[in-house]
């Protein structure tokens, strides 16, 4: 008898211990919903859809690669298109990832910013640039607004948020193929994008979102699956981008889902 109090006892003691480590372990799922609150929300569901102007809100997005830009003003098409031609990562222009996957990255370092300040401070140009070995992971997100804020991402997860790059990629399905529409985006700082692995669209320059700002030729959006794929480059101030499908009226195309694989 005296032995089974002592091991009641025991066991009373432990359980205080085991809640409170199961406390103080933290869910990633909830910690980003928390950081990225007010912007962006983690997918809770299998498939999404443009909203009512044609805006697709749902994204894998990258963490930021660090490449310092000390100014905008550098994005000529010359430049935009050997920098974002590059291998950051392996599969860059192929992979289909999924939430929480991880890449390995080789990238330009850069010293913290001052957030107290309206702008980065300058850094003094390097005759060698400096590189750093870095994982960087992938998250499925749903944009709560039709644009998707890429400086808040960044930065509402600590990581570099100025002179940056931005992988992001979704999927497109259609019942049936969807002909004679082109890609619409609009893009603060340089950018690329590709559907089905077919370069539709370069922008340049030291520019600012602006909806419909660049629109691609016509293409075909085929029966199944396809892969939208944009990289977005920023040197100091605000990065975001907005994209979704118009036809010849201008109007927007909204009889596909969309997923992130």
């Amino acid at each position: 008898m005296k032995q089974s109090l002592k091991i009641l006892l025991a066991l009373a003691l432990l359980v205080p211990v085991a809640g409170q480590a199961q406390a103080q372990k933290k869910n990633p799922r909830i910690d980003i919903e928390e950081a990225l609150r007010g912007y962006f929300k983690p997918v809770s569901t299998p498939s999404s859809t443009p909203d009512a102007d044609g805006f697709i809100r749902r994204w894998m997005m990258l963490e930021p690669i660090s490449k310092p830009n000390p100014s905008n003003r550098v994005f000529t098409d010359s430049y935009t298109r050997e920098q974002l031609s590059k291998e950051y990562f392996s599969g860059q222009l192929t992979v289909l990832p999924k939430d929480g996957d991880k890449v390995k990255v080789t990238m330009e370092y850069q010293p913290p910013v001052n957030l107290n300040s309206n702008r980065p401070a300058a850094q003094p140009r390097q005759e060698q640039p400096r590189f750093v070995k870095a994982t960087l992971t992938w998250h499925a997100l749903d944009s709560d607004h039709f644009f998707v804020k890429l400086f808040r991402f960044a930065t509402g997860l600590d990581k570099d948020r100025y002179g940056v790059i931005f992988w992001t990629v979704t999927v497109i399905n259609c019942e049936e193929d969807i002909e004679n529409v082109r890609l619409s985006v609009g893009s603060n700082k340089a950018a690329r994008w590709w559907v089905n692995g077919e370069e539709v669209l370069l922008l340049a320059g030291d520019r600012h979102m602006g909806v419909d700002s660049a629109v691609s030729d016509r293409i075909t959006l085929k029966k199944g699956k396809n892969i939208l794929r944009g990289v977005t480059m920023n040197g100091p101030g605000m990065s975001e981008f907005c994209a979704r499908f118009i036809d010849d009226l201008g109007r927007p195309v909204t009889n596909f889902t969309v997923t992130c694989n």
